[in-house]
């Protein structure tokens, strides 16, 4: 019996609320030895408050050593375990801008990056572009045709897009194209299996059919594809857990994830206040609330030490109107960490508090990574958080006679 086929059998009827806070990318390191992460840098009075009447401890979203993608990292926090459930990172962007993805669609999530005359990146997101020049080079690149498969290019938010591959006989099994690093040209696409092979050779095609269309459009004058994915087939949080979900995104690929395990996806706005604004109007209808924080994994991916404190700081200015809706479990967490040090994710555990009236608070007095290292959840897999939200929400009956 899988966790999953246990949690169905245990579940009892309950009107208890839990609120999954993910500070995207929450994790850090100190950038001098013997100094404080972001996280600890930063002044987070109302965290701290929580941590004292919580557990605490450090979550692993996948394995010791390994680093996640966004897509397994939410995938764990979900429940659902990343090695089991192995699903591309297209799929979660198509999806989180509500493509209607079919049996014949292999999805990858595009960049759109800067090349030098040699064909060099020098910049792998392009600068961060702004929305609205995305949406004018995906215009330009509709317009593209490749004799491998029809094509859909959409844009998504600043550098990033949406490529749909169409046709017969396609397979997901396709590497990356981005070498993820600058200096180097982009990857040629190559598939493991005869599908494969077949996407392979449209994305090159169509990766020089861009090169070509966008080339006197520096910053973004190429692109890169990464997550080729088919739609997968996955159990919903109502199927396994018994919630009513709801999604405070604003990036699509989160809103994509989400909808992806039964969420309902809401329309939160564009910021912090306005998703907290949503949560307080939305409360009575629902009783699993996922609200995603991204600004805290961007700043670590630009570098950005003080600019990753601040962001922690607004995110802890507001967790009162969190905790004003009285939840029955709050949990305040991180998909993966994101060291401003490193640029980039990283396969660091992430601190994690679990806050409610059932639990069993610890000796944890801040919330950081050095002082959740000692609290009471110890280093656990993250794919268990839900099953402890719905124990500490009352929503487990016992196992066993």
């Amino acid at each position: 019996m899988n966790i999953h086929d246990l949690i169905r059998e245990l579940l009892v009827p309950s009107e208890s609320k839990i609120v999954l806070l993910v500070a995207d990318g929450l994790g850090g390191l100190p950038v001098e030895p013997g100094g404080k992460t972001e996280l600890e840098t930063a002044r987070t009075p109302h965290l701290d408050t929580c941590v004292r009447e919580a557990i605490c401890g450090l979550s692993i979203p996948v394995l010791p050593g390994i680093t996640p993608g966004s897509g397994p990292g939410h995938l764990g926090l979900f429940g659902y375990d990343p090695l089991e459930y192995r699903i591309g990172r297209g799929i979660l962007e198509a999806l989180g801008i509500h493509f209607a993805v079919g049996e014949r669609d292999v999805a990858a999530r595009g960049n759109f990056c800067t090349v030098d005359p040699s064909g060099l990146i020098t910049d792998r997101r392009a600068g961060r572009p702004t929305t609205e020049r995305c949406i004018d080079m995906c215009r330009k690149l509709q317009q593209t045709r490749i004799p491998e498969a029809e094509l859909f290019v959409e844009p998504v938010r600043e550098h990033r897009f949406v490529v749909i591959f169409r046709g017969d006989n396609l397979g997901d099994r396709v590497n990356d194209t981005d070498p993820q690093q600058t200096g180097h040209k982009p990857l040629e696409a190559q598939g493991t299996d005869a599908n494969s092979a077949r996407t392979a050779a449209a994305a090159n095609a169509f990766a020089a059919e861009a090169g070509r269309v966008l080339q006197n459009d520096a910053p973004t004058n190429m692109v890169t594809l990464r997550g080729f994915a088919r739609y997968p087939k996955i159990a919903t949080m109502q199927e396994t857990y018994g919630v009513r979900p709801a999604a405070l995104a604003v990036y699509p690929m989160y809103k994509g994830l989400a909808r992806l395990v039964g969420m309902e996806v809401v329309d939160a706005g564009c910021t912090l206040a306005e998703q907290m604004e949503t949560l307080r109007r939305l409360w009575s209808q629902y009783d699993f609330f996922f609200i995603h924080y991204k600004y805290t994994d961007s700043t670590g991916e630009d570098g950005n030490f003080a600019a990753k404190v601040e962001m922690i700081e607004r995110l802890d200015a507001e967790i009162p109107k969190i905790r004003a809706l009285n939840p029955d479990v709050l949990i305040v967490t991180g998909d993966h960490s994101t060291p401003s040090k490193l640029r980039s994710h990283s396969w660091h555990p992430v601190p994690t508090l679990l806050w409610s009236p059932n639990c069993r608070p610890d000796h944890v007095s801040e919330f950081g990574e050095s002082y959740c290292l000692h609290g009471g959840l110890g280093q656990f897999p993250a794919r268990y958080l839900v099953p402890l939200a719905l124990a500490h929400a009352r929503r487990l009956g016992k196992f066993g006679a």
